[in-house]
């Protein structure tokens, strides 16, 4: 009797095993997104040579833009211009920019950001090269147009480095960009104090041309972002390019299958305006055109301010007067002041501020986040913009315009960033591109005013670029979305 109750738990036992068993679990295949790869493999050898080549982009693009701003006195007096023809240069180079910006950004969101990369530069070169045989003065705005042109596309530079570092590195290493721009700048500058005396402004683009072609044969060494070629649907290329980093950075892929829904509405104008995104475009678009009006402003009134020394009246001094024509009617007097060695130190010593306060930009961008750092680097463009209308010392005036040219770089660093954080892989070119398009309406109306108006009134031109500063300051620091620490959005 006693074996009988031991009997039953027995086979009820095993009626419970045989019922447990019946029902395998299924094991669900491992996946793994672009985002968890890049932050597996992590940050390497790849992105060291990324950061050269893809950075190597901001020295060319500081070349041909910065190149008006020392060929200007030189045209002004070869061609006899006034002082809005002289402006109109400078404003056709933002045109073509502003068309042309939104076009290639819509281009690289459908047919990949390298090719519009590649297209932007050989399109830049050809022409920048044919603009230093041009035989008039309308020639060259129409040449220099088209180089502007081109120069648009370089900004798919910026994005490709974006959608390949890993979040941590990328508040640290895309301020450090500025070190490219500034060295651009620094390059056409000496470039124009030895070339322009010698040998002609001819020459000093023909030269400022060949760091362009030169970084056209790099290019082949980056390929195109992981995260475009996921989004069309070609996972077998965004795979090989992820493999091929892990093996450079001697790191690991992530186990499993990538997996990534293919995206098929790319570059929609409807997106950067739908609810979601709608007040923070807004708000970057008018950032970008405030940023761009003081940054072009800054170089251009500093230009001015060197050749005919506005602030404290003593313009008439430097001024020689150039008339073109036969009659008294047909007369137009100009300025005609070439650059002497001193003007091209303090510009030197000028740009070498864009990258002075990049330590502290790069800290306030990381610790206070995206929109706070923007605030107040904005709000104190504000104030050095107002404290030019003080007749100092040549010295005191290199220190301002030493600190003017270091907030409006940060200012350019941290909604560069911003942008590229902000928006998805859908419309994250067009985005840029948009953005980029609209900061150029800055850059067209700031010769008039540095160029123009500050002839007339240095301090309502000054007061003018301050308040535009206060409102980008506002706008800036009211932004609904803070990117600081977080994942690049494949999809809205």
């Amino acid at each position: 009797m006693a074996t009988k109750p031991t009997e039953s738990i027995t086979i009820l036992s095993l009626r419970k095993l045989s019922l447990g068993t019946a029902e395998p679990q299924v094991k669900e295949p491992k996946t793994f997104t672009v985002e968890d790869a890049v932050e597996t493999i992590g940050f390497g050898r790849f992105h060291i040579a990324l950061f050269l080549i893809m950075g190597s982009t901001g020295v060319v693009e500081a070349m041909e833009i910065m190149l008006i701003a020392v060929v200007s006195p030189v045209i002004r007096c070869e061609w006899q211009l006034e002082n809005w023809q002289v402006a109109l240069v400078t404003t056709m180079v933002f045109f073509g920019y502003m068309v042309f910006s939104i076009l290639f950004g819509l281009l690289a969101d459908r047919y990949g950001r390298w090719k519009i990369l590649l297209i932007s530069f050989l399109w830049g070169a050809y022409f920048s090269l044919l603009t230093s045989f041009a035989p008039s003065y309308v020639w060259f705005v129409f040449l220099r147009t088209m180089v502007g042109c081109g120069v648009s596309g370089h900004s798919q530079g910026l994005i490709i480095k974006t959608e390949f570092l890993p979040t941590k590195y990328r508040g640290y290493m895309l301020p450090l960009s500025q070190v490219f721009w500034l060295a651009g700048s620094l390059l056409i500058i000496g470039l124009a104090s030895v070339v322009i005396p010698t040998i002609g402004w001819r020459w000093l683009i023909r030269i400022a041309s060949i760091p362009g072609i030169i970084l056209i044969m790099a290019f082949k060494f980056i390929p195109e972002s992981a995260r475009f070629n996921v989004s069309t649907g070609n996972t077998q290329a965004a795979v090989a390019t992820l493999e091929h980093i892990a093996k450079m950075n001697r790191s690991v892929m992530p186990e499993g299958k990538l997996v990534e829904p293919v995206l098929e509405k790319r570059g929609r104008f409807a997106d950067l305006l739908d609810a979601k995104y709608l007040r923070t475009t807004l708000q970057i678009w008018v950032i970008w055109l405030g940023i761009s009006f003081a940054y072009y402003g800054v170089i251009l009134a500093s230009a001015e301010l060197l050749e005919r020394d506005l602030v404290c009246g003593s313009k008439a001094d430097s001024e020689v007067v150039v008339t073109g024509g036969d009659s008294g009617e047909s007369q137009s007097p100009c300025y005609c002041h070439m650059f002497a060695p001193s003007d091209y130190r303090t510009m030197i010593i000028s740009t070498i501020g864009e990258i002075a306060l990049n330590p502290l930009n790069i800290l306030g961008i990381n610790f206070l986040g995206r929109r706070l750092s923007l605030s107040i680097t904005m709000g104190c463009t504000a104030l050095f913009f107002l404290l030019l209308n003080i007749c100092t010392s040549s010295a005191g005036l290199i220190g301002f315009l030493f600190m003017l040219r270091a907030l409006v770089a940060a200012n350019f660093n941290t909604i560069y960033i911003y942008t590229a954080e902000v928006y998805p892989t859908t419309m994250r070119a067009l985005g840029m591109g948009i953005s980029g398009s609209l900061c150029r309406i800055g850059a067209m109306v700031a010769p008039f005013i540095s160029q123009v108006l500050m002839s007339a009134s240095i301090l309502g031109a000054l007061c003018l670029f301050s308040s535009v500063c206060v409102v980008c300051a506002i706008s800036a620091f009211t932004l609904p979305i803070e990117t600081k620490g977080r994942a690049l959005q494949q999809i809205k």
